[in-house]
């Protein structure tokens, strides 16, 4: 349930989803496994086990969804290899040479054999939808994977409007500072960061395990290099790393927090639904007081 990364955007406070509404458009969407010839197929599941009817879990107006999706894993060696061999075959008997367009065909003929035995693979992705405060949070590493999860709910419930989030200072050009300084209130320096020097093509510099306010770090600072991620520790409960496109990443919650759910679940029921709670009470207070840090979103007339 904890989720590991944030991928964030804000929705439009004009346009906000009704969740009833949500819910039955993602009825309309739900997961298939693949078959045939499908390289992929996706779709949304039920977020919470013991709540199978339901495609979102819901408290309050905070909302989890969860997407499915599958791949079949056809390597292309094997592929290639199949391909070959009927290259060679058909260039013995009938004693000519095989072309690129010929070759490409039997490549796709190969290909469209092999899926149906072809192993899956499926990935999950998961998403919090934060109503009260306008967020949408998509436990995502990669730009990649939270724009798939995002996609789908625009294709369930269009148009979705929902956007990169924006503040009024930069973040590398606030982490700089903060690591050339102190951490703004309510955070703390970690013991992570990357640094890169400007330009294109420029040295980065990766520290872990580290003290950022050593003397090996502040060099590479006053040699010129930006904090491009920064390690921090939120009110003794949350450590992250953040990046300098606001993404929030290795997020850990702390012992102090994951006892806190233990202590409000008896089963695995209500330790789902405590952990849900105070995952999103926790991240709803960290992500306006990091907004705040920094320097708020700009209005629309400052964008």
């Amino acid at each position: 349930m904890w989720f590991k990364q944030l991928t964030l955007y804000r929705l439009d406070p004009q346009a906000l989803p009704a969740l009833d509404a949500l819910e039955a458009a993602l009825q309309q969407r739900l997961f298939a496994p693949c078959a045939g010839l499908d390289w992929f197929t996706q779709g949304f599941v039920p977020a919470a086990r013991h709540q199978p009817d339901l495609m979102l879990f819901r408290q309050g107006e905070m909302a989890l969804v969860a997407l499915r999706r599958q791949e079949k894993v056809l390597p292309a060696s094997v592929i290639r290899d199949l391909t070959d061999e009927r290259v060679q075959e058909i260039e013995a008997r009938d004693v000519r040479r095989v072309g690129k367009k010929e070759k490409q065909q039997l490549r796709e003929q190969v290909a469209d054999e092999l899926l149906p035995r072809a192993f899956s693979r499926n990935l999950h992705v998961r998403a919090w939808l934060d109503l009260a405060h306008g967020w949408l949070a998509v436990d995502a590493g990669s730009a990649a994977r939270a724009e798939t999860l995002l996609s789908a709910l625009r294709d369930a419930l269009p148009p979705f409007p929902a956007r990169l989030p924006r503040t009024r200072l930069s973040p590398a050009t606030q982490m700089t500072a903060w690591l050339q300084g102190e951490a703004p209130p309510g955070f703390a320096l970690d013991a992570d960061c990357e640094l890169k020097a400007p330009g294109e093509g420029g040295a980065v510099v990766r520290c872990s395990r580290q003290d950022l306010t050593a003397s090996e770090v502040r060099a590479h600072l006053d040699s010129g290099k930006q904090v491009s991620k920064l390690g921090l520790i939120w009110q003794e409960r949350i450590r992250f790393v953040l990046t300098e496109d606001l993404g929030v990443r290795r997020v850990q919650f702390l012992d102090l927090l994951q006892e806190e759910a233990e202590q409000a679940g008896d089963d695995a029921e209500s330790l789902f639904e405590a952990t849900f709670a105070l995952m999103t009470g926790e991240l709803a207070v960290l992500i306006a007081d990091l907004i705040d840090a920094l320097g708020g979103e700009p209005q629309d007339q400052d964008a």
